[in-house]
């Protein structure tokens, strides 16, 4: 039997979230798994969340990431997609029953027995572990096959952030030319939809309580209008003018005003995570036949569809590359929204064995 493989990364051991060197184990190399050297893994704030345990599922130790790029080093003899020396990405999910509905559609996402890429408990009772190390392994079917010349730095968050709001703009119709579309939030998520938006070849208004984010929109980003939700005036004036929404938001907030922005028809596609339920105004969906659903990153084709369409597009996040002893900074950072707008941690450069303890 072969032996498990000494692998070396920064873990939180308790809700204070605090990150520090930790040795551990990753598996074998198996017949179909690829095992990769960890390049660069961006910081999501759902890493936080687990680091903390916020959403109280969290089983420490916690080693995070799951928006890791790097290059793989050795491949199992049945492998059939992969070579040693590809650049590959691993998302949110490393693997899945793969026999049910959902997975026979290529929605892996929405698989009862997902498996995430960090803090998940397998089968066989061990934990995963995250791109916040110097290794991982992984089945071939869950590695992502990354596009030449596209970079692994500045791509990394787009695991994450970037199918998080590419698969609700295609599964709901938002992704045709023409359209008018309304980002709440300009933050990792947000900034990213607006530009998967513009390569759609629709119209952005970015709507946000900060009309200091104004001028970052419109010049920086290329959002054709931007809306401060706070202020009643503008939001009449734009009222009825979009064709959607998706929201990014994570914290409580009102969506009736937001719905006041949707044409008849219109759609709101929720892909932040509030702490506590929002309040659904029904009376304004009925009226005007306006929906409002919600979606959850994207199922492993559609990832791979959506990191050859950002390369095609030149869609980049735009992000802050740290080092791994800056994480906890950068989680602190993160907590107060200080990030334009993704920390990326640069794995192969500052993941030092001097760190070992």
């Amino acid at each position: 039997m072969a032996e498990s493989v000494k692998a070396f990364g920064w873990a939180a051991r308790d809700p204070s979230g605090v990150l520090s060197p930790f040795d551990f184990s990753r598996r074998p190399t198996g017949d179909r798994d690829v095992q990769l050297k960890v390049l660069y893994c961006g910081i999501c704030h759902s890493d936080l969340h687990a680091i903390k345990n916020e959403w109280g599922l969290s089983t420490y130790p916690v080693v995070p990431g799951h928006e890791v790029v790097g290059v793989v080093t050795e491949v199992g003899s049945k492998v059939q997609n992969f070579r040693v020396g590809d650049k590959v990405g691993v998302g949110c999910l490393v693997d899945s029953c793969r026999e049910c509905d959902q997975c026979s559609n290529n929605l892996e996402n929405y698989c009862p027995k997902q498996v995430l890429t960090y803090n998940t408990v397998l089968p066989d009772g061990t934990v995963t572990y995250g791109g916040y190390s110097d290794i991982m392994v992984v089945d071939e079917d869950f590695a992502i096959r990354w596009p030449e010349n596209f970079p692994l730095d500045k791509g990394a968050p787009l695991l994450c952030a970037g199918i998080t709001t590419y698969s609700p703009l295609k599964y709901y119709g938002l992704d045709k030319p023409g359209l008018h579309i309304g980002v709440v939030g300009l933050g990792g998520l947000g900034h990213v939809a607006v530009k998967f938006i513009k390569a759609f070849g629709s119209k952005v208004a970015v709507i946000s309580t900060s009309i200091g984010k104004k001028k970052e929109a419109l010049e920086s980003l290329g959002a054709d209008a931007f809306l401060v939700s706070r202020d009643p005036a503008e939001m009449q004036t734009a009222a009825g003018t979009l064709d959607g929404i998706i929201d990014t938001v994570s914290a409580q907030h009102p969506i009736e005003p937001l719905l006041s922005l949707l044409k008849p028809h219109g759609k709101m596609l929720m892909v932040g995570a509030p702490e506590k339920p929002l309040e659904l105004p029904v009376f304004s969906l009925i009226m005007t036949r306006k929906m409002v659903g919600g979606s959850l990153i994207g199922g492993l084709k559609e990832t791979q569809e959506m990191i050859d369409f950002a390369a095609k597009h030149n869609i980049l996040p735009d992000v802050e590359l740290v080092s791994m002893d800056y994480v906890n900074t950068a989680m602190e950072r993160l907590a107060k929204a200080d990030v334009k707008y993704r920390f990326v941690i640069d794995v192969g450069k500052t993941l030092k064995k001097a760190e070992r303890v």
